[in-house]
């Protein structure tokens, strides 16, 4: 009696397509994040060169790019600006609402 034997590493010829594919969208889509975040850096760099009366037009102190700075590489730093900005925004629309 013959045993059969399974390779239970699959050869290159047998690997499946749809795990090829999931593996290229994982890897193109976190080429792309982490495209749109230097770029985003990019823009607080720009941001950066802004006025302080600019930036307060905006919702924003320099000290918010300065923070955003800091967030780690493949994390949007706009993103955290845009929620700061939004936060600030909020706060002092309800002090203008308590005030009358």
């Amino acid at each position: 009696m013959t045993a059969l034997h399974h390779d239970p590493i699959p050869l290159a010829g047998h690997v499946r397509p749809r795990i090829v594919a999931r593996v290229l969208r994982v890897v193109a889509e976190r080429i792309v994040q982490l495209w749109r975040a230097w770029k985003n850096q990019r823009e607080v760099i720009r941001l950066a060169e802004m006025t302080d009366a600019q930036l307060a037009d905006i919702g924003l102190v320099r000290g918010d790019l300065h923070a955003a700075a800091q967030t780690p590489l493949g994390v949007d730093p706009t993103a955290y600006l845009g929620l700061v900005s939004a936060s600030r925004s909020r706060e002092i629309e309800d002090a203008a609402r308590r005030a009358n």
